[in-house]
């Protein structure tokens, strides 16, 4: 049972982290229906307040990469780049194996 597994940190201008974890709650009811997604978990660094990371797992990296092909996606998107601070930290790729919750 092999499923794609993406773990990312993004990090939002001093005062935005609010706005950027509504977009990235917008995003996951988008994606709870999208084919193939599993799992996305939003959480906030305790010790950095601008520190938002996504963890996502669905059953393959194209079910993933076709999610950011919709256009409400892509809408969700554009609104958060310009809360962001700098490149969003590239998100660690693993593939799941098995285990609780899988």
């Amino acid at each position: 049972m092999s499923k794609y597994f993406l773990h990312g940190k993004l990090t939002a201008k001093e005062g935005q982290a609010q706005n950027l974890t509504s977009i990235l709650f917008e995003a996951s009811k988008m994606v709870s229906t999208a084919k193939g997604c599993k799992f996305y978990f939003i959480s906030r660094d305790k010790n950095d307040e601008n520190s938002v990371w996504v963890t996502e797992i669905w059953d393959s990296k194209e079910d993933h990469d076709n999610s950011l092909k919709t256009e409400a996606v892509r809408e969700l998107i554009s609104r958060a780049i310009p809360i962001i601070e700098g490149q969003p930290q590239k998100g660690q790729e693993l593939e799941v194996l098995g285990g609780k919750g899988i």
